[in-house]
């Protein structure tokens, strides 16, 4: 109302997804609840047209609001919270000019191998895009653009690295859609209403030491620490920790998920909710209940050498790739400056397995 008595207007844009929220429908005119559905739907837009970038606007020349419009942009001080140490803000630059290198250079060093390395914490395997994503520094157009970019203007892209990567931005594209058209997912409610009915544990003690990274496994606890020191988690090591919490802990997944915005750099709702939805068997096409990732299995397959595991667990540097993945199997009584496992990885997942057999 201010503007357009200034005799200006006020134009809003979609920018935060490829298709405006509540647009995507089916042939029933619902939304999609399957990720396989909407990537079909998806991909047929696309190969009609990509939505294209525009070119940055011309500066314009300055508005003049009525005083008690005027403002500064407050820091964290202001607001009485603690200044971001400066050990984190060398960890994310925070400019339009280092997300675009980022993204240059992840297109054209790693994305064509982006299926077979992004699996593998220890190496550099993924974009580390999402924290410029989501606070808007980088635009998912422009994450589109970069990708046919590479494949010639082509939609049919040249190799399953680029697929993949497309595939993985599309699940950020569905999520936001879920969470848009199902707005109970953003009330601390399941997306499947029957599994409000599981009895989670009233665990403390094991929450806490699944925060802090003090659960006994190697795996998990290296990520929890990544995330503690540096805002920011592996994809692969954030469904391993969140599959632990609420499946061999069996503590609700809303703590998780609520510990995970707190702490990560690109902590996204949508996404946040959609992934621990996902593991904790709640969510729209989400990991059948009896899939229970085996923690110490993944790091065995993905961290294969235990170099993940070294960099955040000093503690267990000196093991070898054969023990460092579980360092109380063989021996029980090793003197070890870490803790015990807190749970019984066999047991726990048949306790998990009951807990959902009981809906």
């Amino acid at each position: 109302q201010t503007l357009n008595k200034q005799g200006l207007d006020l134009i809003l844009y979609h920018d935060r997804t490829l298709f405006p929220v509540g647009s995507v429908r089916n042939q029933s005119m619902k939304p999609y609840q399957i990720f396989s559905a909407f990537k079909k739907y998806a991909y047929q837009q696309l190969s009609l047209a990509i939505p294209r970038c525009f070119p940055s606007p011309k500066p314009q020349i300055a508005i003049k609001l009525p005083s008690e419009y005027e403002s500064t942009v407050p820091n964290l001080e202001t607001w009485g919270w603690a200044a971001v140490p400066q050990k984190q803000q060398n960890l994310w630059a925070v400019t339009e000019q280092h997300a675009q290198q980022l993204l240059d250079d992840f297109v054209h060093q790693h994305m064509q191998d982006y299926q077979q390395q992004r699996d593998f914490p220890a190496r550099s395997g993924t974009s580390r895009l999402s924290a410029y994503l989501n606070c808007g520094i980088l635009s998912i157009r422009q994450c589109l653009a970069a990708v046919f970019a590479s494949s010639q203007g082509h939609f049919h892209l040249e190799n399953i690295g680029q697929q993949t990567w497309l595939d993985e931005l599309l699940w950020r594209e569905f999520y936001q859609h879920i969470l848009f058209d199902y707005p109970k997912v953003s009330q601390h409610r399941p997306f499947k209403d029957q599994t409000a009915k599981i009895v989670w544990r009233n665990d403390p003690a094991g929450l806490a030491a699944w925060q802090q990274g003090q659960t006994g496994i190697p795996i998990v606890d290296a990520g929890m620490r990544q995330l503690l020191h540096t805002g920011w988690m592996h994809n692969r090591v954030r469904m391993i920790t969140a599959m632990f919490l609420c499946k061999n802990l069996l503590i609700d997944w809303r703590l998780g998920e609520q510990w995970f915005m707190q702490h990560l750099i690109d902590g996204d709702l949508a996404a946040n909710n959609g992934g621990w939805q996902w593991c904790a068997s709640t969510g729209t096409d989400a990991v059948p209940y009896f899939r229970i990732f085996n923690p110490v299995s993944q790091s065995q397959k993905f961290d294969p050498q235990g170099d993940y595991i070294r960099s955040w667990l000093p503690e267990l540097a000196h093991l070898d790739a054969k023990h460092i993945h579980e360092p109380y199997a063989k021996n029980p009584n090793l003197k070890l400056n870490y803790p015990q496992p807190i749970v019984d990885l066999k047991q726990s997942r048949l306790r998990a397995i009951e807990a959902f057999k009981q809906l």
